[in-house]
C-alpha cells in the first residue's frame, strides 16, 4: 500500500508509473456479512444501530470486469446508502446481489458472504477493465 501511496503523492508520476504498480492481493474495508442479514429482525428502526453489523476487514482485491476500474480510495463518506445497507433496509443488499450473481459467470463473483459498503469515494484510478476509455491509470 505505502507504494500507491507514495505514487498518489508523487508530484511526477506517470500513467504508465500507476499502471506498473503491483496491486496488493487484499485491502481493508468496512462490510455487513450476509449471514447477520437477519439480525435485526423486529427492531423499530430507529433502534436499529449499525455499529453491530459493521466490520473492518481485509477483503481480496477482486478481479476487474468489463466497465471496471479499480480505484485507490483516498476519501470516502457515510451517506443514506451505507445506513441502509448496515441495518438491512429497506431491503438486505444480498437479496439484490444474489440476483445479480445468477446473470452470468462474470456478476456471480459479487455474490459474496460480504459486502464492502459505500458508494461515494475519491480517489486514484489503478487499473482499468475492459471497456474503459474515459479513464486510465492515474487519473
Amino acid at each position: 500500500m505505502n507504494e500507491i501511496l507514495d505514487a498518489i503523492l508523487a508530484p511526477d508520476t506517470t500513467s504508465e508509473d500507476f499502471a506498473a504498480l503491483t496491486i496488493p492481493e487484499s485491502y481493508r474495508a468496512v462490510t455487513v456479512h450476509k449471514d447477520e442479514a437477519e439480525m435485526f429482525a423486529g427492531v423499530p428502526s430507529k433502534e436499529k444501530d449499525p455499529r453491530k453489523s459493521l466490520h473492518l476487514e481485509d477483503v481480496p482485491v477482486p478481479e476487474l470486469g468489463p466497465g471496471e476500474a479499480l480505484v485507490a480510495v483516498m476519501a470516502s463518506s457515510v451517506n443514506y446508502n451505507s445506513v441502509w445497507t448496515s441495518i438491512f433496509e429497506p431491503v438486505s443488499t444480498f437479496g439484490f446481489l444474489e440476483r445479480y450473481g445468477k446473470l452470468s459467470p462474470l456478476t456471480k463473483r459479487h455474490d459474496l458472504p460480504y459486502h464492502v459498503i459505500g458508494s461515494d469515494l475519491a480517489g486514484v484510478v489503478l487499473r482499468t477493465g475492459p471497456g474503459v476509455n474515459a479513464w486510465g491509470p492515474g487519473d
